[in-house]
């Protein structure tokens, strides 16, 4: 029952338009439309209720419509309107809006007739006109949503038919849960479904994410485990199996639930065995998935949330203001109420003055006063400015379109400019306080290059790496850039059956069959489906300097001393291999496998790479060829180059490969091989691998040393292999250990193939992956090793996670333990060292488990697995149950250099008065010297470290701290004074910087300290975080914003900034290498971190400055026009009655003076860009709210009152005693009162375009224009009286333009005169540069010099500016020691002065003679 009524209210929700899930604010480009905007405007849906999933076929009929048949169907509508509701519900949501209300209540109040005092029909004009304009709007946005929902819901795709018992054309609006998909290469996933068959004989499937993430890398997907060792596809008809899920949420990084067989058998499913909406199928021929959430209960519909909405501090002020404005009309009725009450009283025995009801009865004085309260409220009504809210929408759009279109945004490579996602807080670019920003791809160019490593204790500088990264010159090519561009996957989706998937059949199929492709995938070439091919995209991470790496010579050697002979039993003379040797082989291997790197074809790199693992291996005998199928005897079928009859290539004997057998024949009958049955070995160099010839063996040449093998052309060299990965860091580290021959040959979900130099393949039997996440800050990969046929687990991670999980050795344990602690202290050295640097490190760690000890972890980790409720929090502490007791290899030292431009940007920004506080995972040192090399700390700041693990502790060093800096500066603000102090930092004194560590940083947010913190960070030019968590980062932002009531912005380029980017009030996503998360969720997009300045400093500068300006101004024209109404009822006995006809007075501010300040909204530039990017100092004003504070405000109202009190009394005194009439005493204050508003416009803009002189021109001939024909034919419009020819003798009559002109003198000239006096004798930091614009370009050169040296006097920038240059040219660290700066090229020392680690004589020797080498030029 309950069901039943979810489904009707639903249903009535649909009808009665739409879900009130926010799907009224999706964005309107269709690839938006069919995916997510990749942004939750909400947290992750807890999952309360679980689903059920039951197949759509006859046998589960009654139990599929208790289940599936309440769910949803896959019809989108993400339109708020239909034909029926439109205009109700139009109405509806526009008369949320106050102002709107207000105008209705006058509308309805002027259709009483004892208050009437318009034409009923003329106060419903300025509403219905607003009214009108808007519905226009929101009906044409509606109808294109219209329009692409009904396109997305006729797309056709193969859904398996019940009655036909086939894979029929349906189209996506008719999918259902329960339903089974069959979809082909390159076609779009039309709804959330679990992958139940793949044509990849490995069972997985190839999906781009583009359209959900941005990420143009390939994913893999898994076939749920049981169903990919299935020989044919899955038939529907024979499915008996049931899913259980959770419902329906917006995380797309979870999905829990079990498959659960007819013999109640349970296998767990996740987010691996999920195909979501809105993907793209690649590389693979067909899959075949059962739909589990469908339609906009699909994860990427609930994260469609659209445009981002806010209000911005402007706005939050203009209605603040509009309140104001509603007092002052109260007051002006009430006084007109009690002037009117007053007058009647006077003349009470008078009838002509207080005329009598018809049925005799004389209204009270007190009654009538309360009445024209009412009627006064009708005719001051303008005084609340109703098209001001129409004008800033308009203005918004065009300050929007300018941003978009300035050429200094656009990234050439990225082929991206700037984004506007959020439209209506544009203005608040201009008053940011705070900046908070991520490292890593925002700050850092994210491109991960290899520069050092330690192994078994070993530092290996990799000084030929150095030299090469200092004379590389990175030459991107057109074509080049065209291969970065990141695809629209719109073409994919618009053409569902793309005629793009290549299919290859250069291997047997088994019995999967391919019948079904055949109307489906057209041959390659044909159409525009030939320009689709995937091929000439490049993959990411890829550029040549990060995929160059030259090895380092000592590495190189030792590297080269590992012989298959060391590994060979059958010579007894020779001893067991070195431990350092071994060391180095897992460190390698770990490198290369421990990752999910999908390796690619060379010419196709969107084709995956099937390496046959007996291509490398020199066969010879029968024996030899007998002991290799026992080895594959797990595989599901032999080798293509087996099967395909080709004889193996001649070769010498490798010792080696006996060796390899031995290992692999010996399978054990233990509950792990049971377990790892379900992902045993698969035949590669399968029939949807598109290298033809990666099936031929390498031949050896017999020239070469025995344990060499020289590669063949038919082989891909690895060199040429294109690697496929999710992160840099993963693809630096397979680049790393490709340059040292261990190569990441393939992958498969059940195993791994690494091409080991001289040891030729091996093949590494994949268990199972326990993935990186933020809390364990690792990933570990389990393996059954080719050589020792022992479980092994490969952990990699970072330092701070790593180190902690080592085994624990004691100082009298055995000499291996020893070695190990000595291995141990090392390494960290040789991590301190890194982090200095600059340079990200990783710790690489290894576990060797028993088969009892995997197993009894495997069968608790399947209860974590099948887990629907706290899987999370089971999964970990399975995870911490395997990640213990490991053996420390080694660690890795990868740089990540500065973006162009983020030195001087930060420079700017500071200058500009805006606190950057950087937030990142990073190491401590790692942080500090990427601090100071972009210019966030100089040389001369005094650092101070909060690095606790306790309240207390971190409570003591913040007092010790405090009190410190507030000793050494006393104008550090108190605790009385701490919003003041930090919205306006000291710029004497001492300048101090403040690293705070994670663990430090979760005390400090604590709610006792969060106080003392801020006082702090107050204190401080900089505040660095390092070894923060994403949860962390936007509880920091959060802190910063609520405690100090200032303007925040956000900027990152990853998923793990996004919560940092949404709590801030303006977030800004990079489109960098990390997919567009961040993009998604952010206000803002730009394609990097320099563009921030310009956006801020010039961009937010204008619009700041255009909006304060345009919403004082109609402020003031809207008070100065309804005083004239207020002035005249003075001499009118208070009466309600108005010198002016009423079209005339509705009309003045609708349409002749409401166009001249959107113009000059849009328009407006004060000071030009190139002068704002020079002169940074001048958004402080923007800061201070200097153009709209609340002084301002009131200084306006006032002007506004004077200029109307001449606009008035001017007329009034010049024809006082003339029988004028009332319209023509109207006409010269409508006339005056014009010129007078729109020529005070003209001394408030500071650029006068011809656009502008053009509007102004038009505004006042069509007044005129109007008058005189309303004036003509007007004769009985508004009996008894009628303007009927008054603007004609007006214009006849020279004293009419005397008026005109003396009172538009008056009114003006003191606002006049102050602009003057202040431009002369007291001007602003603006106005200064307003003069620097009309210098000619040698005056402004010297004029700025003069500036820029009063603003720095005492402050060295420039000299840092040369000190840091000089020193990246000679490449050797440098500086006082606080400075702790990135050297371009390391070398083995760890700092001057300090001792470095010495390994053996020759080593030591060896790095100290390069280090002194490359230190001499900077001692000189």
């Amino acid at each position: 029952m309950t069901e039943c009524l979810q489904w009707a209210r639903y249903r009535w929700q649909w009808l009665m338009g739409g879900r009130n899930r926010g799907e009224d604010e999706r964005p309107y480009s269709y690839s938006s439309l069919l995916v997510c905007g990749g942004r939750s405007s909400r947290t992750p849906k807890l999952a309360g209720k679980h689903r059920v999933v039951v197949p759509h076929l006859w046998p589960f009929k009654d139990e599929y419509e208790k289940y599936s048949g309440t769910y949803m169907n896959n019809r989108i509508r993400t339109t708020k309107y239909t034909l029926l509701n439109f205009v109700p519900r139009n109405l509806f949501e526009q008369f949320h809006r106050a102002a709107n209300l207000y105008f209705l209540f006058l509308a309805v109040l002027n259709w009483v007739p004892l208050v009437e005092a318009f034409q009923k029909e003329i106060t419903m004009l300025p509403l219905v006109v607003v009214l009108t304009i808007i519905a226009i709007k929101d009906g044409l946005e509606d109808y294109r949503k219209y329009k692409i929902d009904k396109q997305i819901n006729n797309l056709v795709t193969k859904v398996y038919s019940r009655k036909e018992k086939k894979y029929v054309d349906q189209c996506w609006k008719d999918v259902a849960v329960g339903d089974f998909i069959r979809l082909s290469c390159n076609e779009v996933i039309p709804a959330d479904m679990v992958l139940l068959f793949s044509t990849d004989p490995d069972g997985i499937c190839h999906i781009e994410t583009s359209g959900l993430d941005g990420e143009s890398n390939l994913k893999q997907r898994q076939v749920v485990r049981g169903y990919a060792e299935q020989d044919s596809e899955v038939d529907p008809e024979k499915f008996s199996s049931k899913i259980e899920c959770e419902s329906p949420n917006n995380d797309l990084n979870r999905f829990r639930g079990y498959l659960e067989h007819s013999n109640k058998e349970r296998v767990g499913l996740s987010k691996e065995n999920l195909l979501l909406r809105g993907c793209t199928i690649r590389n693979t021929e067909a899959v075949v998935g059962i739909v589990v959430y469908a339609g906009h209960e699909t994860k990427a519909m609930l994260n469609n949330s659209g445009p981002r909405y806010k209000r911005s501090k402007l706005e939050r002020r203009a209605n603040t203001d509009v309140l104001w404005c509603v007092l002052l009309l109260v007051v002006m009725c009430l006084t007109g109420a009690l002037g009117h009450g007053i007058w009647l009283s006077r003349y009470e025995s008078m009838m002509f003055f207080n005329i009598p009801e018809p049925d005799g009865h004389v209204i009270s004085p007190v009654l009538a006063g309360f009445y024209m309260f009412w009627t006064m409220i009708i005719l001051l009504q303008v005084l609340i400015p109703i098209s001001l809210y129409v004008s800033i929408e308009i203005v918004k759009l065009g300050q929007i379109y300018f941003i978009q279109s300035d050429v200094d945004f656009y990234n050439e490579k990225m082929d991206s400019t700037v984004q506007c996602r959020a439209l209506n807080i544009t203005e608040d670019l201009g008053q940011i306080q705070y900046l908070f920003s991520d490292k890593t791809g925002t700050l850092t160019e994210n491109k991960m290059v290899f520069r050092r490593c330690s192994v078994a204790g070993f530092d290996y500088c990799h000084e030929e790496n150095a030299k090469r990264l200092e004379s590389y010159q990175e030459a991107v090519s057109e074509d080049e850039d065209s291969t970065d561009t990141p695809s629209d996957s719109l073409s994919n989706v618009v053409k569902p059956r793309a005629p793009s998937c290549q299919r290859v059949h250069n291997g047997p199929l088994g019995s999967k069959s391919s019948n079904h492709l055949a109307g489906n995938c057209l041959a390659l070439g044909s159409g525009e489906g030939a320009s689709e091919v995937p091929h000439s995209r490049q993959a990411a991470f890829s550029s040549p300097i990060e995929t160059d790496v030259v090895p380092d010579t000592r590495l190189l050697d030792k590297f080269n001393q590992i012989t298959p002979h060391l590994f060979t039993p059958l010579d007894e003379t020779i001893p067991d291999p070195p431990l350092e040797t071994l060391y180095i082989i897992d460190f390698f291997i770990a490198l290369a496998i421990c990752n999910t790197v999908v390796v690619s074809a060379p010419n196709q790199p969107r084709q995956k790479i099937g390496l046959s693992s007996l291509s490398g291996i020199p066969i010879k005998s029968l024996e030899e060829i007998k002991n290799l199928f026992q080895r594959l005897s797990v595989r599901r079928s032999s080798s293509p180059s087996l099967a395909s009859g080709k004889e193996p290539s001649p070769g010498v004997p490798n010792a080696f490969v006996s060796r390899l057998s031995l290992f692999s024949r010996m399978k054990l009958a233990s509950p792990v091989e049971e377990e790892a049955s379900h992902m045993s070995e698969s035949p590669q160099g399968s029939s949807n691998s598109s290298c033809p010839t990666e099936t031929e063996q390498r031949n050896r040449d017999p020239g070469l040393p025995e344990g060499e093998v020289a590669p063949s052309s038919g082989q891909p060299l690895a060199s040429t292999l294109c690697y496929e990965a999710e992160s840099p860091d993963e693809a630096a580290l397979v680049y790393a250990a490709r340059a040292y021959q261990c190569t990441l040959r393939s992958r498969t979900p059940e195993q791994v193939v690494v091409d080991f130099a001289a040891l030729g393949p091996l093949t590494f039997q994949l268990l199972h992956i326990l993935p990186f996440d933020s809390v364990r800050k690792r990933m570990s990969l389990v393996v059954r090793h080719p050589l020792s046929n022992q479980v092994v687990v490969y952990t990699k991670g970072a330092d701070s996670a790593i180190m902690e999980l080592l085994s624990v050795a004691s100082p009298d344990g055995a000499s291996l333990e020893k070695q190990q602690m000595i291995i141990r202290e090392k390494t960290q050295k040789h991590l301190d060292d890194y982090a200095r640097r600059g340079l990200r490190t990783l710790c690489i760690a290894k576990k060797v488990m028993s088969n009892t000890e995997y197993a009894e972890w495997l069968r608790n980790h399947f209860l974590a697995e099948t887990s629907i409720d706290h899987r999370e929090e089971l999964l970990l502490e399975s995870a911490m149950r395997l990640e213990n007791k490991l053996t420390l290899l080694g660690a890795t030292g990868i740089e990540d250099r500065l973006q162009e431009g983020v030195p001087e940007s930060i420079e700017a920004l500071q200058k500009a008065g805006i606190k950057i506080w950087m937030l990142t995972g990073d190491k401590q040192e790692t942080a500090i010297n990427v601090a100071y090399a972009c210019k966030l700390l100089e040389p001369g700041d005094k650092l101070f470290i909060l690095n606790t693990q306790s309240k207390d502790a971190c409570e003591t060093l913040m007092s010790t701290i405090l009190k410190e800096l507030q000793g050494k500066n006393p104008a550090s603000p108190e605790r009385a004074s701490l919003r003041e102090g930090l919205q306006h930092p000291q710029d004497c004194g001492l300048r101090a910087g403040l690293i705070i560590t994670g663990k430090a940083l979760q005390c400090a947010l604590q709610e006792g300290l969060q106080r003392q913190f801020l006082e702090l960070t107050a204190c401080c030019q900089a505040v660095v975080c390092c070894q923060a968590t994403p949860l962390q980062k936007s509880e920091v932002v959060k802190l910063v914003r609520s405690h100090l009531q200032v303007m925040t912005l956000a900027i990152g380029d990853g998923a793990n900034d996004v919560s940092m980017i949404q709590v801030a009030d303006i977030g800004i996503g990079i489109s960098g290498q990390e997919g567009m998360q961040a993009v998604m969720a952010s206000d803002f997009a730009v394609a990097q971190f320099k563009h921030l300045g310009r956006l801020l400093l010039v961009h937010g500068h204008w619009c700041y400055t255009r909006l304060s300006n345009m919403i004082l101004y109609f402020f003031y024209k809207n008070v100065a026009y309804v005083n004239l109404l207020f002035w005249y009822q003075f001499f009118c006995g208070f009466s309600g009655t108005s010198m002016t006809d009423y079209w005339v007075l509705i009309l003045f501010n609708l349409l002749f003076t409401s166009a001249p300040p959107v113009i000059y909204g849009v328009l407006e530039k004060d000071v030009s860009a190139e002068t704002l990017m020079q002169l940074p100092e001048l958004y402080k004003a923007g800061q201070k709210s200097e153009a709209y504070l609340p002084l301002t405000f009131w200084i306006t109202l006032l002007d506004a009152f004077y200029q109307s009190l001449v606009c008035f009394f001017v007329p009034y005194y010049t024809y006082q005693g003339s029988d004028i009439d009332i319209f023509a005493f109207g006409n010269p204050l409508n006339t005056a009162a014009l010129f007078i508003i729109i020529l005070h416009l003209v001394i408030e803009s500071k650029s006068l375009t011809w656009i502008h002189m053009l509007v102004i021109a038009g505004s006042i001939l069509s007044y005129f224009f109007f008058a005189l024909v309303f004036g003509a034919m007007c004769v009985t419009c508004n009996p008894p009286s009628n303007p009927y020819w008054i603007m004609q003798e007006h214009m006849l009559d020279p004293v009419f333009y005397l008026v005109c002109v003396l009172t538009t003198c008056v009114a003006l000239l003191p606002r006049f005169t102050y602009r003057v006096l202040q431009g002369s004798l007291f001007p602003s930091p603006v106005r200064r540069a307003q003069h620097l614009d009309r210098l000619t370009a040698e005056e402004r050169t010297d004029a700025l010099k003069k500036w820029r040296g009063a603003g720095t006097a005492g402050r060295v920038p420039s000299k840092y500016a040369e000190h840091s240059a000089a020193k990246a040219k000679r490449g050797a660290p440098s500086g006082p020691p606080t400075a702790l700066t990135v050297v371009s090229a390391p070398s083995c020392a760890v700092e001057q002065g300090s001792s470095s680690v010495r390994e053996t004589a020759l080593d030591s020797d060896f790095c100290e003679t390069k280090a002194s080498g490359m230190a001499r030029p900077s001692e000189g």
